[in-house]
């Protein structure tokens, strides 16, 4: 049991360090596309009712939106789920994750009608990278006290999910987002990937300032590296919760709108 919330925790662990930063000369990009749909990535510990704020928001924009229920037993399930949400666009789709669901959508983003890729907060990684071997450079969040192991499947206490998971989420709602949380395999944060939809993709990162769950030095190095249009929030690992507006907005001009 120690060692599976251990593997997590170090999955998780975000903060400084010395890791280099990407060359300066990435691999040219498309142009932007305008696209009039958007495919939404739930994280870890989560549902897709965690972009219940954003939603509207894209709605009232004139986008179609589709929101996927991440089944978090694997990364294949999962990015297979997203591929399914993906067929059913009947055109150019941004696509954008949360959280865990960075690792999904940099899988998945390689699809012909994803235009752009979106990371509020997010994972991306490269492709085969060991990113447990990249997080254990960094400190432990405190985020990693409350992770809570049964039969595999992983969850937050509500302690860590509402201090640090949730934080600068207004308490009612975070304590609705605790009671909804989906269990997650232990095993997916080890999961690789064999594809880095960002090295072809145009991308954009929002980072969250105040985030306990992923070290905001962390995203922002993530960000670099991908040569990501970025946006910095004053919110906590649940921007999308907590400042839609400012989500929605990044989502939007990710859509050419």
């Amino acid at each position: 049991m120690r060692e599976i919330v251990n593997a997590i925790a170090i999955a998780l662990t975000l903060g400084l360090s010395g890791v280099a930063v990407a060359a300066d000369n990435p691999t040219p990009k498309p142009a932007h596309t305008v696209a009039r749909n958007v495919v939404l990535v739930h994280g870890a510990w989560a549902d897709g009712s965690s972009w219940a704020e954003v939603i509207p928001l894209l709605q009232a924009a004139g986008l179609r939106v589709t929101a996927v229920q991440n089944p978090l037993t694997s990364l294949a399930d999962s990015v297979a789920e997203t591929r399914r949400a993906l067929a059913l666009q009947d055109g150019p789709t941004v696509l954008v994750a949360h959280s865990w669901a960075g690792t999904v959508i940099s899988e998945a983003g390689t699809d012909p009608k994803v235009t752009s890729l979106v990371y509020v907060a997010a994972r991306a990684p490269d492709a085969g990278e060991d990113f447990v071997g990249l997080s254990a450079k960094f400190p432990a969040g405190p985020v990693r006290a409350g992770i809570q192991v049964n039969d595999g499947f992983s969850r937050l206490s509500e302690d860590s999910f509402l201090k640090y998971f949730a934080n600068g989420v207004a308490p009612r709602q975070a304590k609705i987002l605790y009671a909804v949380q989906e269990p997650t395999a232990a095993t997916i944060f080890g999961g690789r990937t064999t594809e880095a939809a960002w090295h072809s993709k145009p991308s954009f990162y929002a980072v969250s300032k105040q985030d306990k769950t992923i070290n905001p030095d962390l995203e922002r190095f993530l960000a670099k590296r991908m040569h990501a249009t970025t946006v910095e929030i004053d919110a906590g690992h649940l921007s999308l919760v907590s400042h839609p507006k400012e989500v929605a907005d990044l989502i939007l001009a990710a859509a050419g709108r």
